[in-house]
């Protein structure tokens, strides 16, 4: 059986294209920090970045928040972007939850879920971790002790 130039180009394409189908990029999603500033999370590309979805009626959330919050100078330090992503509550709950908590992470709103489905959550606590070039390299349910290797080796 003999393959033509165009079917082997097809079949590469094709390839090409399926390898690449599971890749999640950021895209144009915008979400209001808790002062309403608006985050384009596409605008994530070109460092390396951590999402971390969470509720605050979540009693694993609240202890990987308070992991985080306690590794976050650390995290930024190291040039890596967080933002926690509370999903599905209003703006004044998730306030009042980061001043109790006494929580610096920069948090932002995803009141209609739309980023949670975005990046295909099942369940909170979930870190999603977004490398320089803008693919999810892993989703996790708590912060990896080889967070950098996942970030920075992607």
């Amino acid at each position: 059986m003999r393959i033509s130039g165009k079917s082997a180009a097809f079949f590469l394409a094709l390839v090409f294209v399926l390898s690449f189908a599971n890749t999640v990029f950021c895209g144009d999603l915008v979400l209001n920090d808790l002062g309403s500033k608006p985050v384009n999370l596409s605008s994530l590309t070109g460092k390396p970045s951590i999402l971390f979805f969470w509720t605050t009626w979540c009693p694993y959330c609240r202890t990987e928040l308070k992991d985080l919050n306690r590794m976050y100078p650390q995290l930024e330090k190291e040039g890596i972007s967080v933002f926690a992503v509370n999903v599905g509550e209003a703006g004044y709950k998730v306030e009042k939850f980061a001043k109790d908590y006494t929580l610096s992470i920069r948090m932002l709103l995803d009141k209609d879920g739309r980023a949670a489905e975005n990046y295909e959550i099942r369940g909170v606590p979930t870190y999603i971790f977004i490398n320089k070039s803008g693919q999810v390299v892993s989703a996790e349910h708590s912060l990896p002790q080889d967070y950098k290797n996942l970030l920075l080796n992607n």
